[in-house]
């Protein structure tokens, strides 16, 4: 099972950005982390990062007969990027969108994700671990011997 995780604006800068709120763990450390529960799973993780709202769109339809999954952390994209929205509901795989922080717990503006409609799920507020989360939700989607839309 090969699955796709794109990094948003600003997760390059993770470990020196927000610590009180992103925490300590750098883009490589997690990339890291994230790696080793895939291998566990028996997944291939193809990882990218862009600050750049088009690119995120064509890695997720670039990836359309490569992939059987997407994690993705919009970053503020998540907030503001209908197009990101569509391109996620066009894609014929589940996306699952992870967030590190509690997004619902921080400003009022971002606690509404307009790119969490077109995700089969959201995970927020484990840091590290929502990325894991979203890896194992995957793996129960994709699964899922009924076939069941999940968005």
């Amino acid at each position: 099972m090969k699955v796709l995780l794109i990094h948003g604006p600003n997760l390059n800068l993770l470990g020196t950005r927000e610590p009180s709120v992103y925490g300590t763990t750098t883009l490589g450390e997690l990339n890291d982390t994230v790696r080793a529960e895939a291998e566990r799973l028996g997944m291939d993780l193809d990882v990218h990062q862009s600050a750049r709202e088009g690119e995120i769109i064509e890695l997720l339809h670039d990836a359309i007969e490569e992939v059987s999954g997407a994690l993705v952390n919009p970053g503020a994209y998540s907030h503001t990027s209908r197009a990101i929205a569509d391109a996620i509901r066009a894609v014929p795989y589940p996306v699952i969108e992870v967030h590190i922080s509690n997004i619902h717990a921080r400003e009022p503006w971002r606690a509404r994700s307009v790119t969490a409609a077109a995700a089969a799920g959201v995970i927020t507020g484990l840091g590290v671990h929502s990325y894991i989360a979203g890896l194992h939700a995957l793996t129960g989607i994709v699964s899922d011997p009924t076939g069941e839309e999940r968005r």
